[in-house]
């Protein structure tokens, strides 16, 4: 099965002067009981975070939460001595576990934008850690490069505890990415910027498609195209 899910299907969030997002699945004052998650999948947000604004501290247990930096500097601080400036190309993934506060911060005066993911974890009661990598995944052409995984077969990336990996994907107009997959498994496509054909189904900016039982995904360029692209196990033991 694939399934479109158009950039005006989004839900947008707004909190004046300091932030708009769009979630992808059920978030905050989101609630929709047919879009909970994907798989362990369970938040994908597309946030904008304005100058001198920020998330104050908070906590988190029990989620793997990991945070792409498209443009701009976060500033993230935690209760277990962890204070690190992430930048574009760098990956950050924090393991809630037992327990974590933190904060993140825009200290700047130029606008961060940011993809923030959380993944239920394969193990529970963890002792919380963190991890920040620079992947250089801007630099990627016509190539998935992998930023995060649990599947200890891909190396130089952050560990998750999860059976998952995410993607940044950059193709060209004309050009063509084979991802190579299980019917066991799920792929979700976020498009950044430009326009695909996944599969013979096209998505434009912002668009999404939500891919189950297929073992080749095709992903061509219809213009110059940025995206993310999450693998996940389809079966909660798989998690």
């Amino acid at each position: 099965m694939i399934r479109l899910i158009t950039d005006s299907q989004r839900y947008e969030a707004k909190v004046e002067g300091e932030l708009r997002s769009h979630y992808l699945f059920s978030f905050a004052d989101y609630y929709d009981p047919e879009n909970m998650e994907f798989g362990p999948l369970r938040v994908f947000n597309d946030d904008y975070v304005h100058p001198r604004s920020g998330f104050p501290s908070h906590p988190h247990t029990e989620l793997e939460i990991v945070t792409i930096v498209l443009s701009g500097e976060l500033t993230h601080k935690d209760n277990i001595g962890n204070e690190t400036k992430i930048r574009p190309g760098q990956v950050q993934r924090m393991t809630a576990g037992t327990g974590i506060t933190h904060t993140e911060a825009n200290e700047t005066d130029e606008e961060i934008h940011l993809l923030q993911l959380w993944f239920l974890p394969n193990k529970r009661g963890l002792a919380p850690s963190y991890e920040m990598m620079d992947v250089g995944f801007l630099k990627a052409k016509n190539e998935l490069k992998p930023l995060v995984t649990g599947q200890k077969v891909l190396e130089d990336v952050a560990y998750i505890n999860s059976n998952s990996t995410v993607y940044y994907g950059s193709v060209t107009q004309g050009e063509e990415i084979t991802f190579r997959t299980f019917k066991l498994r799920r792929a979700l496509i976020y498009v950044l910027t430009g326009s695909l054909l996944v599969n013979n189904v096209e998505a434009d900016q912002h668009d999404q498609i939500r891919l189950d039982e297929q073992e080749v995904i095709g992903i061509r360029g219809t213009a110059d195209a940025t995206f993310i692209l999450v693998d996940v196990p389809a079966v909660e033991a798989n998690y």
